[in-house]
């Protein structure tokens, strides 16, 4: 049974850092096409960062230069370090996971499984 369990959201002040973590079982981070969307209420749900098999990143222009995106094979976990967090940046954040050996993207359609996601926000 494939699962992706999100975790670290919470609520923060302007300017602050969260590092949201990506568990997952029956699903291999190594070579997957892995990535961080994020759903405000009522707006559209929207890539925030992608990795792919070989390290390869893409970002949103919105948290270019404060967003890290990254992975550890050995633990199977994907994170999104955010830095300089904004307002703006309060959303519902979910983890996403696409298929093996494909060029990193932050296309939702470009992604078939999905976390329950976890919450972020920042006053």
């Amino acid at each position: 049974d494939v699962q992706l369990v999100e975790s670290g959201g919470d609520s923060v002040q302007a300017g602050g850092t969260l590092r949201l973590s990506c568990a997952t079982a029956g699903y291999s981070v190594r070579s997957r096409r892995m990535a961080w969307f994020r759903q405000a209420p009522g707006r559209e749900r929207e890539g925030a960062a992608g990795i792919d098999s070989g390290g390869g990143t893409i970002y949103a222009e919105s948290v270019k230069g404060r967003f890290i995106i990254s992975k550890d094979n050995a633990k199977n976990t994907l994170y999104l370090e955010m830095n300089n967090l904004k307002p703006e940046d309060t959303a519902m954040y979910y983890c996403a996971a696409g298929p093996a050996w494909a060029r990193c993207s932050i296309a939702t359609t470009d992604f078939e499984i999905w976390g329950q996601g976890t919450q972020v926000t920042v006053s």
